[in-house]
């Protein structure tokens, strides 16, 4: 399984947190529309993520829900029938949630950034320092440490939940806002 160690925060000043993360990049990002369906799960979550036509990858994945950097375990599977294998998957597991979002991705040092606009939910930032075979934990959320501090990310913006948890909390709420 794939690791990384990562944190969700909400984006309180986005256009200037997208502004530094381009200069810590030192290029534009690339920038791509996804939609991600979740399915029932007993373990983990197992989402297909689809964008461009009918690519996809089905991903799954474990990690605790946590303010601050977290461990990530995840399986990730191509498919270029991302709309046969979603209805297959939907009436075997059934489906607990969509989440849309437009997504703007940088890579700084081994750790990419992702500058979110979600439907529904508003603009979030996500660093995920993918872990090499010999980097521990410690490596990775030091690595998020440090590009928290040169965004502009304080503690009270750190989330410890999924889109799709947020999501399904504000439709059980009735908040279609």
């Amino acid at each position: 399984m794939g690791r990384n160690i990562e944190i969700k925060a909400r984006a309180t000043d986005f256009a200037g947190q997208r502004a530094r993360a381009e200069k810590l990049a030192g290029a534009p990002p690339e920038t791509i529309s996804q939609e991600d369906t979740f399915f029932r799960s007993k373990r983990g979550r197992l989402r297909l993520r689809r964008s461009d036509g009918d690519r996809g990858e089905l991903i799954y994945y474990e990690r605790a829900d946590a303010h601050g950097p977290s461990e990530s375990r995840y399986m990730i599977l191509p498919t270029r029938e991302a709309t046969t294998l979603r209805d297959a998957l939907s009436k075997a597991l059934g489906v607990s949630g969509v989440v849309r979002k437009r997504r703007e991705v940088y890579h700084v040092a081994g750790t990419r950034v992702h500058l979110d606009t979600v439907e529904g939910l508003g603009d979030f930032i996500e660093l995920e320092a993918v872990l090499g075979a010999d980097e521990s934990q410690e490596d990775g959320r030091a690595r998020v440490r440090e590009l928290v501090d040169a965004l502009g990310i304080s503690d009270e913006d750190l989330i410890d939940r999924a889109y799709i948890d947020l999501l399904l909390d504000r439709r059980t709420k009735g908040d279609d806002s």
